[in-house]
């Protein structure tokens, strides 16, 4: 383990104040004050057992929420029973104002809690196998994978056995617990489709084969904005998996850094070494010369969410219940829970988008007929069947924005806008650069952020585009920056209109992008979001969109010329020069025509923005589109309006 330990001595030993906080106590000790917390009051919970120690136990003191807990649950993979369902619902009518979030990591959040109903709400709980331990900070968190293990048609190797087992190495052994550097978060899946974000974790077993045996391929270093890489290893079986585990943890808590917060998961120790390295130290360690990788099996997308539902090999359903952004409430969790005692195996699944299914239903126009479906669609719009939203300001002391229902509104007004009978759309929104919504894996993300308008700071949001759950994942890329909140929808409306005209019969959103939007330069994609936008807000209807014959080559000098020369011509109704080689006039002396002349009454905006772009003078040309987005802004609208 030299290299690893050379890499541990390289970075500073002075560790942060978070460590620091942990060396004073054990976590243990917070917790068994609780009982004593509860009888004293908020004001007796130290600083350090409300910032640090009690969050070992999925209990996060939110300031936003003065003197009330929310308690994260761990929910195994997202197998939860109909009598857990219908205890945490009564939890949450009882002492949590009903409220109850589902999160992507396929768990439940309560909030609103005091300190004195903490005692009884983990009684409750623990009294139907729920436990909130190890949920927070630096521990080994919930284990998330395929809500339909052991169930779909596509699951090859049953997991959930192997999950349970890894979760007995640590869960409640004081050994793992905050015994870490940074939190750790693992995901399990022996089916084909990819419906847990497997590969956005620290440490991943991906189903896979390798000559004629189906196993895992471990993957490792996963984290918000950086995808897990092959560890080329391949785990034959349940224990090579669990030997596998114990190693990697051990050496992440061994050698794992203490010194920058920042830089202190995993893949900062891979960094450090290499993976080649790591994946010999993990063999080492483990005592086990485990095989290379094999082929790695989980490539494939999901549709059930597009369907509302899912056979199972039983001959059942498995029925989606969509919950847009994951608001849910105790009432309703109560009533899920009785639903599948009725209807199902008393059995719902949770998935990681913060929705669930009811398993094991084989009447399902009995089911749909439930007043729950009223509010909680079966199959919402495409804007909603796949919406993710984190927590946001109203409860996250990270958050930028309020998130959740800025997520609803935009997939509101998209359903109005643009409406799609079908098709699929993943919108993900995180509250800020952290990532919690998981943003850069959807068709469209969010990240929250501020945003000037007229040098006044105010609520705005990063879009980005691109992320793919296919193959190994993909993560997405930023197409326009720091957008004031209120005009985002009327960017991502441009990119819905310009999806509903060019996509094919049944084509999802991540197709279009890889079809079509894929040969344009970020740049470009944001350009034509906002000009689209801009000439919407004029009532200037012309051709500006996206083509399927690009000849361009992401080249962003030709792109804008080719934007002005296109608009130019919709408008004018002649071209803006004779002939042209390489996107640009043939004939250097050959004047622009004022468009003005052609076009009486044309917006100036428009007029001066092609003045730029098609300037006879390629030194006074705009080569890239920074340049001339100043001229499509929409809030200068509004300002000229006033």
């Amino acid at each position: 383990m030299k290299a690893l330990q050379k890499a541990f001595n390289i970075r500073s030993h002075k560790i942060n104040k978070i460590e620091v906080i942990k060396n004073s106590k054990s976590p243990q000790e917070a917790y068994d004050m609780l009982e004593t917390y509860a009888k004293n009051g908020f004001e007796s919970v130290p600083p350090e057992d409300k910032s640090y120690f009690l969050k070992c136990f999925g209990i996060y003191y939110r300031p936003a929420t003065p003197e009330k807990f929310m308690l994260k649950l761990r929910i195994p993979g997202g197998f939860m029973k109909a009598e857990q369902a219908k205890v945490i619902g009564e939890c949450a009518k009882e002492f949590g104002q009903d409220y109850i979030d589902l999160t992507t990591r396929q768990q439940c959040e309560l909030r609103y809690l005091t300190i004195e109903s903490l005692p009884p709400i983990i009684k409750r709980l623990n009294t139907v196998g729920i436990s909130a331990f190890q949920t927070g900070v630096d521990n080994i968190r919930g284990i998330v994978a395929d809500p339909f293990d052991d169930l779909a048609f596509d699951n090859v190797i049953p997991s959930h056995g192997t999950l349970l087992k890894l979760q007995d190495l640590f869960l409640g052994n004081p050994e793992w617990i905050s015994t870490l550097p940074r939190k750790f978060n693992t995901s399990i899946t022996g089916n084909l489709s990819n419906r847990c974000n497997v590969y956005g974790n620290d440490c991943c077993f991906v189903l896979a084969q390798k000559e004629g045996v189906f196993g895992y391929n471990l993957y490792l270093g996963g984290r918000v904005g950086m995808l897990a890489k092959s560890a080329d290893i391949f785990l034959k079986n349940e224990e090579e998996v669990l030997a596998a585990f114990s190693s990697i943890t051990y050496l992440f808590k061994r050698f794992g850094f203490r010194d920058n917060r920042n830089k202190s998961r995993l893949h900062f120790l891979i960094d450090a070494v290499g993976m080649s390295e790591m994946a010999k130290e993990i063999r080492e360690n483990a005592g086990i010369e485990f095989a290379h990788a094999g082929e790695t099996m989980t490539k494939t997308d999901y549709v059930e969410p597009d369907h509302g539902k899912i056979q199972l090999r039983d001959g059942s359903l498995g029925v989606h219940a969509v919950i847009p952004s994951g608001i849910f409430t105790g009432t309703a969790m109560v009533q899920a829970g009785e639903l599948a005692e009725v209807y199902g195996n008393s059995e719902l699944r949770f998935d990681m988008e913060q929705s669930f299914y009811i398993m094991g239903v084989k009447d399902l126009s009995a089911l749909l007929e439930e007043d729950f479906f009223l509010k909680y669609k079966n199959v919402d719009t495409p804007y909603k069947n796949h919406l993710i939203a984190c927590a946001g300001t109203a409860h996250c002391p990270f958050g930028v924005i309020e998130n959740k229902n800025d997520a609803i509104n935009m997939a509101d007004y998209l359903a109005e806008k643009v409406p799609l009978e079908s098709g699929r759309v993943r919108m993900y929104w995180s509250a800020c650069v952290k990532g919690c919504g998981i943003h850069s894996l959807g068709d469209i993300g969010f990240e929250g952020c501020k945003a000037k308008v007229e040098g006044i700071n105010g609520s705005g949001v990063h879009i980005f585009l691109g992320g793919k759950l296919t193959g190994e994942s993909t993560e997405g890329h930023t197409v326009v920056k720091s957008v004031p909140l209120e005009y985002a929808k009327f960017y991502v409306e441009s990119l819905m209109l310009e999806y509903k005209r060019l996509r094919n019969e049944g084509e999802e959103f991540e197709g279009f992008h890889t079809r079509v939007l894929n040969s344009y330069t970020r740049a470009n994609i944001g350009f034509v979001m906002m000009l689209k936008a801009y000439l919407r807000a004029k009532n200037i209807d012309v051709a500006c969109g996206f083509e399927t014959r690009v000849l361009t080559g992401k080249n962003e000098e030709f792109e804008v010329f080719e934007l002005g020369r296109k608009l130019y011509y919709h408008l004018a109704k002649k071209e803006p020069y004779s002939s042209y080689h390489r996107f640009t006039p043939e004939n250097k002396r050959e004047k622009l025509e004022d468009i003005r002349k052609l076009v009486p009454g044309i917006d100036e905006v428009v007029a001066r923005m092609l003045e730029y772009i098609l300037n006879p003078n390629e030194s006074l040309r705009a080569v890239v589109f920074s340049e001339i987005t100043p001229y499509i802004l929409l809030y200068s609208i509004a300002k000229s309006n006033d």
